[in-house]
């Protein structure tokens, strides 16, 4: 049997299985997930292919742990961010491949390997990659890049992988809806589009002028920069949230607190911090949880380092 990594047919079939898993799985419901007050969560932020990282983030979440099977099938949660569109230059010098593709290929294989609790969310980055958007980050088009990798790996058959890698991204929830009162999304909408938003997207399947600029619901969410305190109160209020949980802005500490409710992780640079909440009590406000955030730096002993392991904002 041909390896995913090599042969087209395989990863796409990797890819869709687990795509038809996250629409099947017992926590989803329309567009998001909905995670009950039992277990824990795992959150990480920006992830952009940095493996060192995601295999640290995988040790805090103890997927296949003891604490797993004591807890019971579903217990014990991962929500994974902005999993594409790493540092092509820092993996083949000299060349401009960004094999990210076997990044999602990873997720996959977890998402099947524990149904229901692991969640890849939506963010821009993959967004851009499904609608072929240029985007750019380090001064390189990140789609092309991607698109580049899969010609490497599979050659005539890309098409293939392309197709399957779009269909991986239009089943990923857009959030993680926690009944203690977290919400977990790659970003929220700009405060400055808010009238144009639909705020209830999260009650209905996503179609596909959601993914469309400027103002698709996925695209809103997955793409705001700027909040004011009373947007993110009101969105609080229209959502029933307590605590938003998100990535995409780049933070140099790792974890920060905006006010009134929102803490912005970043996982995939030198002072990256994941997150571990418990979903049984109510969650904590997110100025509290800035220092709950751990270093993932203290969990790379054992998992080597990278050359030039750095920042991939």
């Amino acid at each position: 049997m041909q390896h995913w990594t090599t042969d087209a047919n395989a990863f796409a079939d990797l890819l869709e299985s687990a795509a038809d898993a996250m629409l099947a799985s017992p926590v989803r419901d329309g567009c998001v997930v909905r995670l009950p007050m039992r277990g824990s969560l795992v959150v990480s932020g920006d992830i952009h292919d940095n493996p060192l990282h995601f295999a640290a983030v995988l040790r805090l979440a103890r997927l296949d742990g003891a604490g797993a099977a004591a807890a019971g099938a579903g217990e014990r949660h991962l929500a994974l961010q902005e999993l594409i569109h790493g540092e092509a230059s820092g993996q083949h010098p000299g060349d401009d491949r960004d094999m990210s593709h076997r990044m999602l290929g990873r997720v996959a294989e977890l998402v099947l390997a524990h149904p229901g609790r692991v969640h890849p969310l939506l963010a821009n980055h993959e967004i851009a990659q499904l609608r072929g958007h240029p985007i750019a980050k380090g001064g390189v088009n990140n789609v092309a890049q991607f698109d580049a990798g899969l010609e490497w790996a599979f050659g005539d058959d890309a098409f293939i992988a392309a197709e399957a890698v779009k269909r991986f991204i239009r089943a990923m929830p857009l959030a993680a809806v926690c009944e203690n009162g977290a919400f977990v999304s790659h970003s929220l909408p700009s405060s400055g589009g808010a009238r144009h938003f639909d705020v209830r997207v999260l009650e209905r399947e996503l179609h596909d002028e959601d993914f469309d600029p400027p103002y698709g619901a996925a695209y809103m969410l997955t793409w705001g920069r700027t909040h004011t305190p009373e947007h993110l109160a009101a969105l609080a209020r229209d959502w029933n949230v307590r605590t938003f949980i998100v990535g995409h802005t780049f933070v140099e500490s790792g974890a920060e607190f905006r006010s009134p409710n929102m803490l912005i992780l970043n996982s995939d640079h030198p002072r990256g911090r994941v997150l571990e909440i418990d979903l049984a009590s109510p969650v904590s406000d997110a100025a509290a949880l800035v220092d709950r955030a751990l270093p993932l730096a203290s969990m790379l002993d054992g998992l080597g380092r990278l050359p030039g392991d750095g920042a991939r904002a």
